[in-house]
């Protein structure tokens, strides 16, 4: 069909959308582009739909807030670096540049009507510190959040070791850029000794890059604590012995920017860099789906998979989350299921699924499912939508494990904090004894859920021929060893 073609028009009897036809020819002509990776005719056609559905008195700022309400690249950033490096800073002009939401340790905290907030600043001020596993869970808390999930986020400094990397890499938050700031410790011992603090206004100058002006703020300013020699010779210590662990967690998409240049400098290598596409190692476009029951690991295999090759990683659920969180037209059909914790009709999800699978980065990159098809059904509609998988695993995990990972975790209701009776058990006999269930985690709850997946499993494998099973009850780096086996080598042969 010609680019130019009535279907790509609004119709002559809506004369207030002249000007919406108007933008449409001068993107036909190339002399309005639309954004890098967006298919022309597709964008069109979905822009001139909500046009019509929702028919808003001023269509130019309806059309700009709808291109703008596109959250599948949006930035997902981790910026670390060593005391004095300047990195709080370039994660602000970065967030102010992409529209973006900064998440340090201090804003963390500072979240309003949150406990798990409330429990880390108590550890905070009790001992500097927060424990990993709060810390974990208030990132992924924060990272839910309607703002986060639709503009994206900009970690920084964190992780601050590997074990930090480790477990958010396992709740599946995954960066698409880590940049890693660096300068020699005899720059950054100058640059940290010569800081100074304004008390009555929180500003921060240094005695040889920014010093005030005036007189009055000269006389005011005082040293900030941690900044001497010594201590700072010490926090460098700690920073060179946790990052070199720290970066092997994030390989192919790191980089390191010196520091020890003008900040404006420092900033547009950052931005240049996060507005990269990475390209995958994978020898194909891999289009992988995972299939298991509950708790046989698919959330982390997938995270593993779209970090590694560079894949886009499709999970239903999170789909559904990002619809209503966008407030799309898809949105407001989903929101009455999670308002009443009803399951989304199949053709709501399938909907949704295809529209993110036809986005160019899908196409170009590949992708990893997993939460879909869950029965055969599922699985011919999604095959006759032309979306194959080319590589399919299915995680076999035994009852007796599954009910073991799932039935024992408890959640404390004062903290937040969970527990798994037998990986995780409290500290106290007074927390074990408040400890609460959830109830999807009930023996007869998972029980439940794993006779249905096994009920239509044997027709899945039968539908997908050659896909690859693997026993998904051993440690998870193992699982993942396996699954980029089957990724890597060729398919074999059956032998007539």
């Amino acid at each position: 069909m010609d680019a130019t073609s009535a279907p790509h028009r609004i119709p002559p009897e809506m004369p207030e959308y002249g000007e919406a036809n108007h933008i449409f020819e001068m993107m036909q002509v190339g002399k309005l582009r639309p954004r890098e990776g967006k298919d022309l005719l597709v964008m069109c056609r979905t822009m001139l739909e909500q046009l019509l559905i929702f028919q808003p008195k001023d269509p130019i700022p309806f059309m700009i807030d709808h291109l703008q309400r596109d959250n599948d690249n949006v930035p997902k950033i981790v910026i670390l670096g060593p005391p004095a490096s300047g990195k709080t800073t370039i994660a602000m002009w970065l967030c102010k540049h992409l529209n973006s939401n900064l998440l340090t340790m201090e804003n963390l905290m500072a979240k309003k009507f949150s406990q798990l907030a409330a429990e880390a600043t108590r550890h905070y001020q009790k001992s500097k510190t927060v424990p990993i596993r709060l810390l974990v869970r208030l990132i992924q808390e924060r990272l839910n959040d309607e703002e986060c999930v639709r503009r994206g986020w900009i970690l920084d400094g964190i992780p601050e070791t590997r074990e930090q990397a480790l477990m958010i890499q396992s709740l599946g938050i995954t960066p698409r850029h880590v940049i890693v700031l660096s300068a020699s410790d005899t720059v950054l011992i100058e640059r940290n000794m010569g800081k100074r603090i304004d008390p009555r206004t929180g500003e921060i100058y240094h005695t040889t890059f920014d010093w005030p002006p005036e007189s009055e703020i000269q006389n005011r300013l005082i040293e900030p604590e941690g900044i001497s020699e010594l201590e700072t010779a010490q926090k460098l210590l700690e920073y060179h012995r946790n990052i070199v662990r720290i970066m092997p967690s994030y390989p192919k998409i790191l980089k390191v920017i010196s520091s020890d240049q003008p900040c404006v400098d420092v900033f547009y290598q950052a931005l240049t860099y996060v507005q990269t596409n990475h390209r995958s190692n994978a020898p194909f476009t891999p289009r992988v789906l995972l299939c298991g029951p509950v708790g046989s690991g698919k959330s982390l295999q997938a995270a593993l998979l779209a970090q590694k090759y560079g894949l886009v990683n499709v999970c239903c659920g999170q789909l559904l989350k990002e619809a209503v969180a966008d407030k799309s037209r898809f949105g407001e059909l989903i929101r009455p299921f999670f308002e009443k914790k009803m399951a989304v009709p199949d053709n709501i999800i399938l909907k949704v699924l295809t529209k993110r699978l036809n986005q160019q980065d899908c196409i170009q990159r590949g992708w990893v499912i997993h939460g879909y098809p869950r029965d055969l059904d599922q699985a011919h509609l999604l095959e006759s939508l032309g979306h194959k998988p080319n590589r399919v695993f299915f995680l076999n995990v035994p009852l007796d494990s599954v009910i073991e990972r799932l039935t024992l975790r408890r959640t404390d209701p004062v903290t937040g904090e969970r527990y798994h009776l037998m990986y995780k058990p409290p500290p106290t006999m007074e927390i074990q004894a408040r400890l609460l269930q959830n109830p999807k985690d009930a023996e007869e709850q998972v029980k439940l859920k794993m006779d249905l997946f096994y009920r239509n499993s044997a027709d899945l494998e039968g539908f997908y021929t050659r896909a690859i099973t693997i026993n998904g009850d051993q440690d998870p780096y193992t699982v993942f060893e396996y699954i980029e086996s089957g990724i890597i080598n060729p398919l074999p042969k059956k032998v007539p």
